[in-house]
């Protein structure tokens, strides 16, 4: 998925925005408070969104989210407070045997696995699963398998007859993926959306598939009304002997849609009625965020995420003077973190950042390269500007959008810079031109504020996207348009390798070799806030991702 956006935009499309700068905040929670698991009661989650599909060709949801109540895939995600993320058999019996030097991935189904209606899940219906998120009709899901398989870059889908042979099933229990490369995040990859199984006799008309999809997890689809709502029911089918993620504690979930974030929020704070057994899938907006850390209630049942998504300044290093490593490493003191922080919210809004895996990553290292005081170091970045011969005439362009937020994170920035000696031009753009200007084939621009969400917990979606040379321009997301042969070369050869923690220690070293050049300003790491209602027990948020676990939601008896 296209996480790259700009900080401000990302904020104000998500409310997470808070007004002002809390000083003092208290340190947040990242989960309500434990409880045995209970079984029964309507569970609501409200959500702004005004369409729902559960086809899981077209499905960008996170493995721990909506479509994961639904269907199952190969792998899944541990998600437990505190912990590191790390995939667990789902569908499979285990993450997944490698062979072929990491090009080869061979799984076996568990037994007794049945969809919704009672007919046993084969390794066939995973393949043809997959080879739906082929077909242009059903674009939209996450992709990065469409790369990854051999033979697969010309595949149209199945409905012209034709199968990717890459995909084997020898046998009704076995499926084996034959890749272009050696990669060892695979067993991420099989926990994607697209690795559902769908039963070819159910697909019938694939425009409407998502609507009443074949259900492998503990719940079924009952009704979908589009905008209003759409209620999940128990899969009786689902045997949770096979599956140690999910603990299926509401009898019905229903999501109650287009939602606005405030009415929401303000009715979670309350915690009458139907509030009380519900919980905002959209974080808390900024009003209503102060108004529950105010409200003893309201603030037991406010759960902020750890630091989660990294927002950076991109550092164009093929333009002017951002082509010199040593202006790079001034700009890395000159940036007051502090004042981004303020213009982002405050404390509850983020932390600061120095690293580009982002915290809940397994292999992340924490370090400095370019230590400094929380509103930088305006002499030392004056020191080295002098050194690279740019004592007072460094003169770049941000370009930034135009919203409220984006212009005073912009602003932020601008006025820590000058305090080292560097004018900074302001240029807001609509979002639409500015996605084009900074990812685009030209590079028209010196400076850009982004962030980027990896969509699963492997130091290769923090790094690969941002800072491989394959990335530039044509619609990638290296903005810092940043080129290192020795780089790719060790970015090639962690993407390949299979033990874990041996791509950690790799992954590590990558990030802190590409700091040294310095194409981008680490800024912070972003919070999110959510709310739920007083019967609403074991909601959590993890080290990674940054939003509620659902799997593990259940109410009070």
């Amino acid at each position: 998925m296209k996480r790259a956006t700009t900080v401000g935009a990302l904020l104000a499309a998500t409310t997470l925005l808070l007004a002002g700068c809390n000083a003092n905040p208290t340190t947040p929670s990242t989960s309500s408070s434990s409880a045995p698991v209970t079984k029964g009661g309507d569970l609501t989650i409200l959500t702004s969104q005004t369409e729902l599909s559960f086809d899981p060709a077209k499905s960008q949801s996170l493995a721990i989210t909506s479509l994961g109540l639904v269907e199952r895939r190969l792998t899944t995600w541990d998600i437990t407070p505190g912990q590191e993320a790390k995939y667990v058999p789902d569908l499979a019996t285990d993450t997944g045997t490698a062979s072929n030097g990491g090009k080869t991935w061979t799984y076996t189904l568990k037994d007794g696995l049945t969809f919704d209606d009672g007919t046993p899940i084969t390794s066939a219906d995973v393949k043809y699963g997959l080879e739906r998120s082929f077909a242009p009709e059903l674009s939209g899901g996450l992709g990065y398998h469409k790369a990854l398989l051999a033979g697969a870059a010309d595949y149209a889908g199945p409905y012209d007859g034709k199968e990717l042979d890459s995909i084997k099933t020898p046998d009704d229990k076995t499926i084996v993926f034959e890749l272009n490369t050696p990669y060892g995040d695979w067993p991420w990859i099989a926990s994607m959306p697209a690795f559902s199984p769908v039963p070819k006799a159910k697909d019938t008309e694939p425009a409407t598939y998502g609507e009443k999809p074949a259900a492998s997890g503990p719940y079924t689809i009952e009704s979908y009304q589009q905008g209003v709502a759409l209620k999940m029911v128990r899969n009786p089918k689902w045997d949770a002997s096979t599956d140690a993620v999910r603990t299926a504690g509401p009898d019905t979930i229903t999501f109650k849609m287009s939602q606005d974030a405030t009415v929401a929020a303000q009715a979670l704070i309350a915690d009458s009625g139907d509030a009380a057994t519900s919980f905002g899938a959209q974080f808390v907006p900024p009003a209503q965020l102060a108004q529950a850390q105010n409200n003893p209630s309201a603030k037991s049942r406010l759960v902020t995420s750890e630091p989660g998504a990294l927002a950076y300044l991109a550092l164009n290093t093929q333009r002017g003077d951002l082509e010199d490593v040593k202006v790079r490493q001034a700009l890395q003191y000159a940036v007051d973190r502090q004042a981004f922080l303020v213009a982002s919210g405050g404390e509850l809004a983020g932390a600061a950042a120095t690293t580009l895996i982002t915290p809940g990553i397994p292999g992340r290292e924490e370090y400095d390269l370019y230590p400094a005081p929380a509103a930088g170091d305006p002499d030392k970045a004056k020191q080295l500007l002098a050194d690279a011969g740019h004592a007072d005439d460094l003169d770049l362009t941000l370009v930034t959008g135009n919203d409220t937020v984006s212009l005073a994170q912009a602003q932020a920035l601008q006025q820590g810079f000058e305090k080292a000696g560097v004018k900074v031009t302001l240029q807001p753009l609509d979002a639409n031109t500015l996605t084009e200007r900074v990812t685009s084939g030209s590079g028209d621009y010196d400076l850009y504020i982004g962030s980027w969400q990896p969509d699963f917990p492997s130091p290769n979606g923090n790094i690969q996207p941002l800072f491989d040379s394959s990335q530039i321009g044509s619609g990638g997301y290296n903005i810092s348009r940043y080129q290192d042969a020795d780089v790719d070369a060790a970015i090639a050869k962690a993407t390949g390798e299979v033990d874990q923690a041996a791509a950690g220690a790799q992954w590590a070293a990558i990030d802190k070799m590409i700091m040294e050049d310095a194409p981008v300003v680490p800024l912070t790491y972003t919070k999110n806030s959510f709310l739920h209602g007083s019967k609403v027990q074991n909601f959590a948020i993890g080290a990674f991702p940054a939003y509620p676990n659902y799997l593990k939601v259940t109410l009070a008896p």
